[in-house]
């Protein structure tokens, strides 16, 4: 079945808004509760999409905090679940694309799309529990809610700058009850894949 090209424009714009957004906001520490300061920014890779037939990553920015009880050094709330490498909605559509068809159709539909998710990727967000995923149907298509209300949230706010703590509510975070926020890693876990991350997109 194609895919609307009204579908492929909605998700795209949602996408491409969403470059250069800042996720700066923490109120207490995870792993203790304590007091954080800011310490630094850090980018990383929200999707890549298609570009006029070119690959173009889009990426946010997530603050770092540095607790002053622990020590620990934290991340802002941002749409992203943990150890994966891409945003929530861009998962919750390679998960519910992957109960459909094989991954190898999930990642050519991804294309169709704008978007470039490789069948690995998708392969390994497949074999993980992220919890129940909220979904509608538009056009015809089963998409999860976190994207169409990101897509929605976009278009109302075309002529101001995007705000992450807003954008963070339209990708339904923090959504509770997921699985995924119930075993969160320890913070010096996810930096270190915060640090590989970065260090794999340099040399990319």
């Amino acid at each position: 079945m194609p895919i609307p090209p009204m579908l492929v424009d909605l998700v795209g714009n949602a996408l491409a808004s969403m470059d250069g957004v800042i996720f700066a906001d923490l109120d207490a520490c995870p792993s203790c509760g304590g007091q954080v300061i800011g310490h630094d920014m850090r980018a990383k890779r929200f999707a890549v999409m298609l570009d006029n037939e070119r690959e173009r990553t889009i990426r946010v920015f997530v603050k770092r905090f540095y607790c002053q009880d622990c020590g620990a050094l934290c991340y802002a709330d941002a749409p992203f679940y943990p150890d994966t490498r891409l945003a929530s909605p861009i998962v919750d559509l390679c998960l519910l694309l992957s109960r459909q068809m094989p991954f190898n159709q999930v990642a050519q539909h991804l294309r169709a799309m704008g978007i470039v998710v490789d069948r690995g990727t998708i392969r390994n967000y497949a074999s993980r529990d992220f919890g129940a995923i909220p979904a509608t149907d538009l056009f015809g298509f089963l998409l999860p809610l976190s994207l169409l209300n990101l897509a929605t949230f976009t278009l109302d706010r075309e002529r101001r700058p995007i705000v992450g703590a807003e954008a963070l509510a339209a990708c339904g975070f923090p959504p509770a009850g997921r699985a995924a926020f119930r075993n969160r890693r320890a913070p010096e876990e996810r930096d270190q894949r915060y640090e590989q991350e970065e260090k794999e997109e340099r040399e990319s």
